[in-house]
């Protein structure tokens, strides 16, 4: 579900227009005691998401409870980072963005959340194991994450969320599909204890924007998390975008803990005229 737009002010412009009402109907429908929306505008004053909460209120849909970080999508290095003579384009952000906050990260919750930790400002050169090649521009100002990387605590589990680049766009070197494999790799560092204490019942959540064997992409980064003894996939097989460009492909997931018990699972079918679809798993409190 898509609430990112071209340019800042324009999502909440849409959503007071009403243009998003199917995407507030889905989220009333399905009705998720946590959303994780990883292609949503950021605005420093939280307006996007709290009038989203409120026209799910009218539905009775109760969301009180809400995060959002400024993440890299847009935001500025000062340099020419896509080598192409010019300063201050898209590509030469941290992450690819016309504007910050463009396609951000945002939770809205049912229950109370903390944010445990915030490592989308860690340089992809401190990613221990890391996939960046030595003649990548700026490593000591090229950040790993191209949206943002939240760990995330509700109730008793810590979901893991993240938006990795796509895979494509680049060239020989594969600069994308190497960042995209290790912003998925991030998590498993992280649950290795890379970062300190690992938490107890972690959830990982997100887009990594790579199908485990179809389409362009390192399938060998997305198929170790899903192989991850540490790691649970209540919907192996399951198709949760379709572009018209590759059609039918899985590049959302939901890998809870392995010792969390899941009681249903499912990819509801999308919006009309929307390619991805909304992944729903539930969990017993462990």
């Amino acid at each position: 579900m898509d609430l990112s737009r071209e340019g800042p002010g324009l999502l909440l412009r849409d959503i007071l227009k009403g243009d998003v009402r199917p995407v507030v109907d889905e989220i009333a429908a399905a009705a998720p005691d946590v959303l994780v929306l990883t292609e949503v505008d950021y605005d420093h004053g939280g307006r996007v998401l709290g009038t989203l909460a409120e026209l799910l209120a009218a539905k009775g849909a109760f969301y009180p409870h809400r995060i959002a970080q400024r993440g890299n999508t847009g935001r500025p290095t000062g340099l020419d980072l896509d080598q192409d003579g010019l300063l201050g384009g898209p590509r030469d952000a941290q992450g690819y963005g016309e504007f910050s906050g463009q396609g951000g990260i945002a939770v809205l919750s049912k229950l109370p959340l903390t944010l445990v930790r915030d490592l989308t400002d860690m340089l992809w050169s401190d990613l221990p194991g890391h996939r960046r090649i030595p003649s990548d521009p700026a490593p000591a100002v090229q950040r790993l994450s191209s949206n943002a990387h939240l760990a995330i605590g509700v109730g008793p589990l810590t979901l893991l969320a993240w938006h990795a680049t796509p895979p494509v766009f680049d060239g020989p070197e594969d600069r994308n599909g190497r960042r995209n494999a290790d912003e998925l790799a991030l998590w498993l560092r992280y649950l290795d204890g890379a970062f300190g204490e690992p938490p107890a019942h972690p959830v990982l959540i997100g887009d990594a924007n790579v199908d485990p064997a179809r389409g362009d992409g390192r399938h060998e980064a997305v198929r170790e998390a899903l192989a991850d003894p540490r790691l649970r996939d209540p919907l192996p097989g399951s198709d949760t975008v379709t572009w018209d460009q590759t059609g039918p492909m899985r590049v959302s997931y939901i890998l809870p803990a392995a010792h969390l018990a899941v009681t249903r699972a499912e990819v509801r079918p999308p919006i009309e005229g929307e390619p991805h679809h909304m992944v729903l798993v539930t969990l017993e409190p462990p």
